[in-house]
């Protein structure tokens, strides 16, 4: 019999989204975890690539696909992930996407030669790619609550931020006192522990999925473009800006992209929806989250080769040296930004937390051969820390702010994207850049130098400090573009700025719970 107004609601979790999921925190847990291997392995294989390349062979031109596999798959797979995730259901993506990286990783740290190692770190992309939106997507269907939702994203954007330090440490310890194939696998414990409590814990609310048509040539023309536009940036790393092919990378980029954009305005059920990216909170969260990782990789890169080649650290002494920058990611997510996320607009967290990290970076600048950790370095990373992990919190929120819950997954696919997209620009881009000024040091001052071998590290050094300067400004960037594009009131407020509110009277970091 069907019901009446008046009829009692049912108390299933499950079956009525309205009332909180129960086991919400336990499954965060767990997501979480996730999380924390797949940031974890972006930074922890680093570390422990000039031993894999020594005992597999793999030829100095050839090193880089160690990397470069894992970031093509992850990079051109994320919007595909994502609508899976949707299609499929998050919590079987999720387990799915946790049980194929563990089994990619044991091929990995078993590899016996550089194609068995190529191999397995495409295929860590590919289900990187299907584990990363789905995690972030079942954040956004099980926490509506704004407070809740606040110490979630606040969780989980502490570990997005700082998990590749992290990864900087382990990784150290695990090739210094074991072996580098321990790298690949620590990951099979983690995806285990994380997949068996996603089955038995995670309860996806029911009518969430988007049970469309795939879009086939959206996702050809997307995954195409997005792989090229990665390889662009890889190849102009080594191979330079104006080299022939990496110029044909670019363009055929561009044109892939603007087709999948045409495609997408037209199909019936296109695989990245253009109302996701046109809602400007949205827009705004992607784009400057995209350049704030342009400027935090490329400063990864910096200084683990400043402690390590400039002031002699071992692996595990310059994994140790990262810890200030986690403390200050965990400091500013988990207490800053939770705590204020509900008390003011996010663009007053995001925009003066990249100014922050500029100021942390700012002092990066002053690197030469004998600039003291304590007095520079130390209070350099805490600031960075600090102000990246306060804006990486609403950030997170912010992804699938107001979204329908049949494009969670695509709309948490494109944080990602934003992020691998802009760590490629970043170690490409500041890489060039540090080049170029260090080939100039050496021009200049060749002739004046008495000690070859000193010389190298400070134009290194010179080098390092010019493109950290560039990273002070595109910080400042993502700064402004947070200013100006995120509108959006705290939670229960309307939209700032005299715009009509989008929500009315709802709050607008809470999820509809009936997909239109």
């Amino acid at each position: 019999m069907p019901k009446t107004a008046g009829t009692s609601r049912i108390s299933d979790p499950v079956s009525d989204p309205a009332l909180p999921d129960p086991s919400r925190w336990k499954a965060l847990a767990f997501i979480a975890l996730a999380q924390l291997m797949v940031v974890l392995d972006a930074t922890i294989v680093n570390i422990a690539l000039p031993s894999a390349q020594t005992d597999l062979g793999i030829s100095d031109g050839n090193k880089q696909w160690v990397i470069t596999a894992y970031a093509l798959a992850f990079g051109g797979l994320l919007l595909f992930g994502g609508r899976i995730a949707d299609l499929w259901g998050r919590k079987r993506t999720f387990v799915v996407g946790l049980i194929g990286f563990a089994l990619a990783s044991a091929l990995g740290g078993a590899a016996q030669n550089e194609a068995m190692m190529f191999g397995s770190r495409a295929l860590q992309g590919v289900f990187g790619a299907l584990l990363a939106p789905a995690a972030l997507s079942l954040l956004a269907v099980m926490f509506t609550d704004a407070k809740e939702r606040a110490k979630a994203f606040g969780i989980y954007g502490a570990i997005a931020g700082g998990g590749g330090a992290v990864g900087l440490i382990l990784g150290g310890f695990l090739t210094e006192y074991l072996n580098w194939r321990w790298t690949f696998f620590v990951n099979i414990p983690f995806a285990v522990v994380a997949a068996a409590g996603a089955y038995f814990v995670i309860r996806e609310p029911s009518g969430a999925r988007n049970r469309a048509p795939l879009d086939i040539p959206g996702v050809v023309l997307s995954t195409l473009g997005l792989v090229t536009l990665v390889y662009g940036f890889t190849r102009a790393e080594s191979a330079g800006w104006s080299d022939g092919l990496t110029i044909a990378m670019f363009i055929a980029s561009a044109v892939l992209l603007l087709a999948f954009v045409m495609t997408e305005a037209r199909v019936k059920s296109p695989l990245l929806p253009l109302r996701v990216l046109t809602e400007r909170n949205r827009g705004g969260v992607y784009l400057s989250l995209g350049l704030a990782i342009i400027a935090m990789f490329g400063l990864f890169l910096f200084l683990t080769y400043y402690l390590q080649v400039v002031k002699g650290y071992s692996p595990v002494k310059t994994g140790f040296a990262f810890l200030p920058m986690i403390a200050g990611m965990i400091t500013g997510s988990t207490q800053i930004g939770t705590r204020l996320m509900t008390r003011v607009p996010p663009r007053l967290l995001m925009g003066p937390g990249f100014l922050v990290a500029a100021a942390g970076m700012l002092l990066l600048t002053r690197l030469d051969l004998n600039t003291s950790y304590t007095a520079v370095i130390l209070p350099g990373m805490l600031l960075l820390g600090l102000g990246m992990g306060t804006a990486f919190m609403p950030a997170m929120s912010l992804a699938t702010h107001g979204i329908e819950p049949r494009d969670a997954g695509v709309a948490s696919a494109m944080v990602n994207t934003s992020q691998q997209v802009g760590g490629a620009i970043g170690t490409a881009l500041l890489n060039t850049i540090a080049a170029s000024a260090t080939t100039a040091y050496v021009a200049d001052h060749a002739a004046r130098a008495a000690d070859p071998k000193l010389l190298e590290l400070q134009a290194m050094v010179s080098g390092f400090a010019a493109a950290i300067w560039w990273a002070v400004g595109i910080l400042v960037a993502a700064a402004a573009i947070a200013f100006a594009l995120i509108n959006t009131g705290r939670p229960g407020v309307g939209t700032g700025g005299g715009a009509a509110s989008e929500a009315g009277a709802e709050d607008e970091f809470r999820i509809p719970v009936v997909a239109h």
